[in-house]
């Protein structure tokens, strides 16, 4: 990455904060209880990554609104038991998010969760202090994930042209988003999407967070934080 590229825009569940893995499995289970067969990969490939209303109107189509009502109250009532009990950032993130501030790269948030999911996911795993005050959710926008316009509408708000930023995905839906914005799009393999399926969205895929940081500072910068990092 160019270090004078404006902006590096992060996604939160899956990429900051390892919640798609608890929370997949409370979905597939208790849509399965209800009277919807479902896998946790055919929850990763239908939801993750888009707006929790997108999906309740899906599983409305299956299963009746009374049901849904009730999916959605238990759903999260269980997954929030789980996020405290269970919930770690993502291995590494923290120490990308340092090194790009030490290089005086702009950093946000914009997130298909709502601000309240994320001031508990973010709070929890204490990331909410690297990114105070710069964090977007699809509920300010018109359309969520796979449209454009939350990550355009966090890239004007930081006052980043979109061209010039950066985007750190994990999903389908995210990666489709990021691309359609005019974004490079950066797609984290080593969460629950399959490497294919981002490949195929045009995002460059990577498998780790220490990989990441050499694709957006470069390897020598890299090493360098790191060496920092250790010795401090």
């Amino acid at each position: 990455m160019d270090l004078a590229r404006d902006l590096v825009v992060f996604d939160c569940d899956g990429v900051l904060v390892d919640s798609e893995r608890l929370t997949v499995e409370v979905e597939a289970r208790m849509l399965t209880e209800m009277g919807w067969p479902i896998t946790v990969d055919e929850v990763v490939q239908r939801f993750v990554g888009g707006s929790s209303d997108a999906m309740l109107e899906e599983i409305e189509r299956h299963l009746g609104p009374e049901q849904t009502a009730e999916f959605d109250r238990r759903s999260t009532e269980e997954i929030v038991a789980a996020f405290h009990a269970d919930l770690q950032p993502v291995e590494g993130v923290r120490d990308v998010v340092h090194a790009l501030h030490q290089h005086d790269v702009p950093t946000c948030i914009a997130s298909s969760g709502s601000h309240r999911k994320m001031e508990l996911t973010l709070g929890l795993t204490g990331l909410r202090p690297l990114f105070e005050g710069r964090i977007y959710s699809a509920s300010e926008v018109a359309r969520g994930k796979p449209w454009p316009d939350l990550f355009v509408y966090a890239a004007r708000s930081m006052g980043a042209e979109p061209s010039r930023c950066a985007v750190i995905e994990d999903s389908i839906y995210g990666a489709r988003a990021a691309i359609a914005a005019g974004m490079i799009c950066y797609g984290f393999a080593g969460s629950l999407t399959r490497r294919a399926d981002l490949e195929a969205t045009g995002a460059t895929v990577f498998d780790t967070m220490a990989e990441l940081r050499s694709l957006l500072l470069g390897t020598g910068c890299a090493d360098a934080v790191h060496e920092a990092e250790t010795r401090s």
